[in-house]
């Protein structure tokens, strides 16, 4: 931590792998992601292979899945009771599969973060997700594409953009081939960065 400031408590929310989840992880093992704790990690599939990433690394990791309330409105609630329960500075949503609920969004307004695989607004918004993403940017010929931190707002990927990186698309390239690369040069570069820098900004006190 910084000048005795508390460090910046992350809840990450993931549905699969959790490889962003890792590379995170990683970041602070390594000591180059500061004043920052990671808290809890979150899952709609208890199956999710990034929970077992948080129990190795000695995090918390929960399952609150829409299919174990009877209403989306319980489901919510549940979600961000747990949230504000363990007082979290900061949402990163790494490969969630799940709509964020307005009601999250409100309550950590600006301080929600999504990494999307493009470079928004290319290739972003609903029916975008995974390897959807690679097979539109293949399609229609792109030359570069990369990936997006963006702050999470009401919209789909339509928040304000905190970094990009883009990455080189090449005539061999399949869906799977370019998604591994976007993540190893992009997104797992750039979500911890963005990260970085807002631990640095609760720290100093500056405005994110």
């Amino acid at each position: 931590m910084l000048d005795g400031t508390p460090p910046l408590r992350l809840a990450v929310l993931v549905s699969g792998g959790g490889t962003n989840l890792q590379a995170i992880m990683d970041r602070l093992e390594d000591g180059s992601l500061v004043n920052t704790e990671l808290s809890v990690v979150i899952s709609n599939n208890k199956d999710a292979h990034a929970l077992t990433r948080a129990k190795n690394f000695g995090v918390e990791g929960l399952c609150i899945s829409p299919k174990d309330y009877e209403t989306r409105e319980e489901f919510h609630q549940a979600l961000l009771s747990a949230i504000e329960e363990r007082e979290i500075d900061l949402i990163v949503l790494a490969g969630y599969l799940v709509t964020i609920p307005p009601c999250l969004i409100e309550h950590f307004r600006n301080r929600i973060i999504n990494v999307h695989p493009s470079l928004i607004p290319a290739f972003c918004g609903k029916g975008y997700y995974g390897l959807k993403v690679h097979e539109a940017a293949l399609a229609r010929g792109v030359k570069l594409t990369g990936a997006t931190v963006h702050i999470v707002d009401e919209g789909t990927d339509t928040g304000p953009i905190l970094l990009q990186k883009a990455v080189e698309v090449f005539d061999t390239d399949t869906p799977e081939i370019l998604q591994k690369r976007v993540m190893e040069q992009a997104e797992w570069q750039i979500l911890p960065q963005a990260i970085s820098e807002i631990a640095r900004s609760k720290a100093t006190g500056e405005q994110t």
